[in-house]
């Protein structure tokens, strides 16, 4: 059973966690691989370098999403299948073990549901801007 008192500050805990880390993943991108690392990574995957700005951008944006609570249970989505994405693109060959050479794919995939598990959960407590009832 859900306790409808402490679920909003669950869902809070939950929003502000993610857009910190989204923040902290990002900074990683742009401070120690730079934009121009990153892009090229990207382009040794066999991406377009626009997919790594767009990246970029969804991270940025959405981690501020997510901590304000502005619609964060809907940008959500997107970063989940970001996440999914590199599993499928960067992570999946290396194994399940994060400790594996490369990243194995254990911790986007708990990202991933994570994220969907805020999308589940709504906005939560203190957000600026609820998203729209589900249903």
């Amino acid at each position: 059973m859900i306790n409808p008192k402490t679920a909003p500050f669950a869902s809070l805990l939950l929003r502000v966690s993610l857009g910190i880390l989204f923040l902290a993943h990002v900074g990683l991108k742009l401070f120690v691989f730079s934009i121009p690392g990153f892009v090229g990574f990207f382009a040794s995957l066999g991406l377009p370098a626009f997919a790594a700005y767009l990246t970029i951008v969804l991270e940025v944006v959405g981690g501020i999403a997510l901590i304000l609570g502005i619609y964060a249970s809907w940008i959500a989505l997107p970063l989940a299948a970001e996440m999914l994405g590199t599993i499928a693109m960067v992570h999946g060959a290396n194994g399940w073990l994060f400790t594996n050479k490369g990243g194995g794919w254990e911790y986007p995939a708990f990202w991933a549901v994570a994220l969907i598990v805020l999308f589940l959960l709504g906005d939560g407590a203190y957000a600026l801007r609820p998203a729209p009832s589900k249903g």
